[in-house]
């Protein structure tokens, strides 16, 4: 969603590191970008619709010597993108400005009273009323300022607002959206997410719900929900700026699909000690595994269907009652949760709203609930009574790829260290299991080796309108991913079905060169899966199948295949995300599309 840079310091540099900042957000979607500096006395802004370029070739011909500034990107809720309606939104005496990730429900009201005050509106947008109230409200204190703002509003928010008469601050604040402040000598940062500032530091804060900072050059002053001062920790951050970069890929998408193994591995030479055993340290110390009867998982997007997997692995091997559910959707389905329920909810970003409101709500009826997020120190992961970190590294495409394939593999290992510690698994029987997730990282290496197969299959279908994607079993959750994908980069629209319902409803939609790409990994559904295809190539469908040598029913029957190797009946589904993974992204390319940050979508989702 939107991204937050925040600077003060003690050089003039305010406006080139807002801007190097904001092109490391890029990645979390927008439509608009701007900034706001306190300059000679006033506050001068500059905003733009479209890229974050146009920002750029606006301020190329104007010399700025700023020491504290705000910058964002805009990814609209409350009004189109237009320059008008881009942050930051300054108050009608240039005094104040302003720049929000969230929504403000009840700014209707509040500018309802305050165009009744005589204030004017430039914009379609609920953030422009903070910057009218704080001016309405101020009275020469920043903090006290806005603690009375804090008052009237409700909604979501991370803030950063500078004042002309406090050249040397920032005041920023947060509930529910992401917001970090970084530290250095003689200067300090506010950033969405890591990457706006890793170039200058590595020590951060993860503001909590409900607290505010004032940012002064060399000096931090945290303040919690009271008003109090509280002392905050420190984080370092261990990952670099070469994860955060493309370093030769074309795209971050397709550098990160080839990063898999690795994170793969690193996943497991974490989680699996020297002697061949699950470990996840202190994740579980404080579950009892006798208590749980059963377990929810809620995410949302691709982390959705990486949930899929786990809930067909955890009642695999568990067999333990299982409830999955959409986090938009959960709290609103009366979900049956009390002390025995384990609730376990998948994010990337671990900022994700609808999921961290989910949690809320299980947590409320009793619920020990388990975080999976690749994102340390994120709200989720916080708030959690337990975290287990995928450790994929940095993610900037927006279509998950590594995050995804890393949530699966952890899911699969959690659902072997729960059977373990509840004794439904001998330890010869998590060996056997564990065969298959050794030799996940190597076939995936092969299926990448063989992509140059792929990308010609892409070029065929490139300027296809529609498909389908279809399964059997767990391959069915697989083929629901790999048509997001499709979706995602491609912009051709596709659904996913169980290819057992086709012949109820829709078939219809098989019409000549229509597109199916069927999944194939399960020993037991050859014969029904290859008829499914002769159902739908009988009615001029192009089909491509993603399946193990092995199945030569499906083989046979097929326009075009890509083989996969053999990882058994639980992990052989994961390889099958691969090569779907590369046709999304070189069918997208062929189109000459934006692979990285596709339109209309947002790395972090952070409002509701």
């Amino acid at each position: 969603m939107c991204g937050i840079v925040g600077y003060v310091g003690n050089d003039d540099k305010a406006v080139e590191v807002i801007l190097e900042g904001l092109s490391k957000l890029e990645y979390r979607g927008y439509d608009s970008a701007g900034l706001a500096v306190v300059e000679d006395g006033q506050i001068f802004i500059e905003k733009k619709s479209g890229k974050l370029s146009n920002l750029a070739d606006a301020l190329e011909n104007k010399e700025h010597h700023s020491k504290v500034g705000i910058g964002h990107t805009r990814w609209a809720t409350h009004g189109v993108p237009t320059d008008n309606n881009a942050h930051p939104h300054l108050s009608n005496d240039g005094k104040v400005a302003v720049v929000h990730n969230g929504i403000i429900e009840n700014f209707a009201s509040l500018k309802e009273e305050l165009i009744k005050k005589g204030y004017v509106f430039h914009s379609d947008t609920d953030t422009e009323v903070i910057a009218q109230l704080f001016s309405e409200l101020y009275n020469g204190d920043l903090v006290e300022t806005f603690y009375e703002l804090k008052d009237r509003i409700r909604g979501s928010y991370a803030f950063g607002i500078i004042h002309k008469d406090h050249p040397g601050k920032i005041i920023c604040a947060r509930k529910e959206s992401p917001l970090i402040i970084g530290l250095s000598k003689d200067k300090n940062f506010i950033a969405s997410d890591v990457p706006a500032i890793l170039k200058y530091t590595r020590e951060v804060m993860f503001l909590d719900n409900g607290e505010a900072a004032l940012l002064e050059e060399g000096k931090v002053t945290v303040y919690n929900d009271k008003k109090e001062i509280i002392d905050k920790e420190i984080t370092k951050i261990e990952w670099d700026m070469e994860q955060a970069t493309k370093n030769g890929y074309p795209h971050f998408m397709i550098k990160e699909i080839e990063e898999q193994p690795a994170a793969v591995e690193k996943t497991l030479s974490s989680y699996i000690d020297v002697e061949g055993k699950i470990d996840f340290g202190k994740s579980f110390e404080n579950i009892d595994f006798d208590k749980i009867k059963e377990i929810h998982i809620v995410a949302c997007g691709t982390a959705y269907y990486a949930g899929l997997q786990g809930s067909y692995f955890f009642k695999k091997i568990n067999g333990l009652k299982t409830y999955i559910d959409i986090a938009s959707e959960y709290r609103y389905n009366d979900p049956f949760v009390d002390e025995n329920t384990l609730a376990i909810f998948l994010s990337q970003s671990g900022e994700t709203l609808d999921t961290l409101m989910a949690m809320k709500l299980a947590k409320e009826k009793g619920a020990t609930t388990l975080a999976v997020t690749n994102v340390l120190g994120s709200t989720i992961s916080r708030e959690a009574d337990e975290v287990i970190y995928t450790l994929a590294g940095a993610e900037i495409a927006v279509a998950s790829t590594k995050a995804y394939t890393t949530q699966a593999v952890t899911m699969y290992l959690m659902s072997l260290y729960f059977a373990m510690k509840s004794g439904k698994i001998t330890n010869e029987e998590c060996q056997n299991y564990l065969d298959g997730v050794y030799k996940l990282s190597e076939n995936i290496g092969k299926i990448l080796e063989n992509k140059e197969r792929i990308k010609t299959i892409a070029e065929k279908i490139k300027d296809k309108k529609n498909g389908f994607y279809l399964g059997r079993g767990i391959d069915d959750k697989i083929a629901k991913e790999g048509s997001l994908k499709m979706k995602e980069v491609s912009y051709i629209h596709t659904e996913s079905f169980p290819a057992g319902e086709l012949k109820h409803g829709p078939i219809a939609l098989i019409e000549e060169g229509t597109m199916v790409v069927v999944v194939s990994t399960q020993d037991g559904m050859v014969e029904k899966v290859a008829s499914n295809i002769k159902e739908v190539r009988a009615r001029g469908a192009y089909v491509i199948a993603v399946t193990k040598e092995s199945h030569k029913e499906v083989i046979d029957v097929a326009d075009d295949v890509i083989i996969i190797g053999d990882n058994g009946e639980l992990l052989t589904p994961e390889l099958a995300v691969i090569p779907m993974q590369l046709l999304a992204y070189y069918t997208a390319v062929e189109k000459g599309l934006d692979v990285d940050k596709p339109r209309n979508l947002a790395k972090s989702v952070t409002v509701e």
